[in-house]
C-alpha cells in the first residue's frame, strides 16, 4: 500500500503593485505584504487586488472621466467587472496618487508610509462595498479603517 499524501491548500492572496512612475518613496515589498495581511484579516483569502501608483495628471484624468471631478485626488477604486460566470476573485483596482498622498501626509503630520497604507486600505474597502456617502456609512467605514490600522500599529487617522 502506498503512502497517502495530504495537501493543505493555502488560500492565496495576490496583491499586485504597479508603479509605472517608479516612485522610490514606496517600499513595494513591505506595502504588498502589509496589504496581503490586511486582505487575509478581512477574510478575502482567494482574491486578487491591483494597486496602481500614478502621478497627478493620470489621477486627475481618471477622476474627471469617472467622477466628473477635474482635479487630482488621493485614491480611486475600480471594482472588477468580470461576469460571475468567470470564477475569479478579482476585487478590482485601487489607483493611488503618491504626490497627493505625500502632500496630505505633510499637511496632516503623518508619515508618508502610514498615509499610503491608509489610502490603500480605504480604496480596498470601497471595492468590498463600503462607502462614506452618508454619515452612517462613513462612521462604519471609518471605524473599520481605524480597527485595521490599529492592528498594523498605525494611529487613528481621524483624530
Amino acid at each position: 500500500m502506498g503512502k497517502m499524501s495530504y495537501f493543505i491548500l493555502k488560500k492565496t492572496i495576490m496583491v499586485v503593485i504597479q508603479n509605472p512612475i517608479n516612485d522610490v518613496l514606496i517600499n513595494e515589498q513591505n506595502f504588498k505584504e502589509t496589504l496581503q495581511q490586511v486582505m487575509a484579516d478581512l477574510g478575502k483569502g482567494e482574491s486578487e487586488l491591483l494597486i496602481r501608483i500614478v502621478d497627478k495628471a493620470e489621477i486627475q484624468d481618471l477622476n474627471k472621466t469617472y467622477r466628473d471631478k477635474d482635479q487630482p485626488t488621493n485614491v480611486l477604486s475600480f471594482p472588477s467587472d468580470l461576469p460571475i460566470e468567470i470564477d475569479e476573485a478579482i476585487l478590482g483596482d485601487v489607483v493611488i496618487c503618491t504626490d497627493v498622498v505625500a502632500d496630505e501626509a505633510r499637511a496632516q503630520n503623518k508619515t508618508f508610509d502610514h498615509h499610503l497604507i491608509h489610502m490603500a486600505i480605504h480604496g480596498t474597502l470601497h471595492l468590498l462595498g463600503y462607502d462614506h456617502i452618508d454619515e452612517k456609512e462613513a462612521l462604519i467605514m471609518e471605524g473599520l479603517e481605524i480597527k485595521i490600522l490599529e492592528k498594523i500599529e498605525i494611529a487613528n487617522p481621524y483624530e
